[in-house]
């Protein structure tokens, strides 16, 4: 039968009973059934990926989510090589080292005043930070992990409050970074802070962070959120410099390997 025939004729026009079918029609439909059903739970399997919460399955991963900070070795959630394929402007491949790594601790003093207000309602279990320099080691960028105690409506409240009232592209809501001694970063303070970004996970009690700038220690006078340094035509210094990238880039990645240590995790056998 032709796509364009009605289905109670043969393929030459001639008419014939409707309801009966031949073999390969029968064993087609068996085909897309077995199909579907393969989708289906493709997709149930995948719920973490795409955020989906509403299955047991997804409130399982968000709770091993959760306990990842004590669970996973610093090396698997801050590798010591970062790589960025495609990540700088102009789509450049960056690579990041780790130069430092702070003890994780709670979240006294570890955010401005404004920024430990926002996140306020979900809570802090545990903060994790790491500061990595690029190639030329020309940048510095401090990414960090903050578990949370919240649930996962919690997490959905937050992350619809960032969104609506831009709450990750105020310069009073930036993240601080992690300026270790006798490091490459160790001038990079408050005021050189130049590109930031903020993701707060609806899928898992974390909110992912990264702050990024000179390793030189100059000051910035416009910071500006890492989606806007990187648009195409950005003219601010830290655009130009690309450490809209540096933050974006390195905090990508970094949420990638959460994921993965989450998947990783809830596949092994209890």
């Amino acid at each position: 039968m032709s796509f364009g025939e009605p289905e109670g004729y043969d393929g030459d026009a001639r008419p014939r009973p409707l309801g009966r079918r031949g073999a390969s029609q029968a064993a087609a439909a068996a085909a897309c059934l077995v199909l579907g059903l393969g989708l289906i739970s493709g997709a149930v399997t995948g719920s973490w990926l795409v955020g989906d919460s509403g299955e047991e399955g997804s409130r399982s991963t968000f709770a091993t989510a959760g306990s990842l900070w004590h669970s996973v070795p610093v090396d698997q959630l801050f590798p010591p090589t970062v790589q960025g394929q495609g990540a700088g402007p102009g789509r450049a491949d960056r690579t990041w080292t780790r130069i430092a790594v702070a003890p994780d601790s709670g979240c006294k003093d570890a955010f401005d005043p404004l920024l430990r207000k926002a996140l306020a309602p979900v809570g802090c279990e545990r903060l994790l930070r790491a500061t990595y320099t690029d190639a030329t080691q020309s940048y510095v960028t401090t990414v960090g992990l903050l578990f949370t105690t919240a649930d996962a409506p919690g997490m959905t409240s937050l992350a619809n409050r960032f969104r609506k009232e831009r709450l990750d592209r105020r310069s009073d809501l930036m993240p601080l970074p992690y300026a270790a001694r006798n490091t490459p970063a160790a001038r990079f303070g408050t005021g050189q802070r130049a590109s930031w970004t903020v993701s707060v996970l609806t899928e898992a009690p974390v909110v992912v962070y990264a702050v990024s700038g000179w390793a030189d220690g100059r000051t910035v006078d416009d910071p500006q959120p890492a989606e806007d340094a990187m648009e195409p035509n950005a003219t601010t210094a830290p655009a130009q410099a690309g450490l809209g990238n540096e933050a974006q880039g390195l905090a990508d990645r970094v949420e990638r390997g959460l994921r993965k240590n989450v998947r990783s995790a809830t596949e092994q056998p209890s």
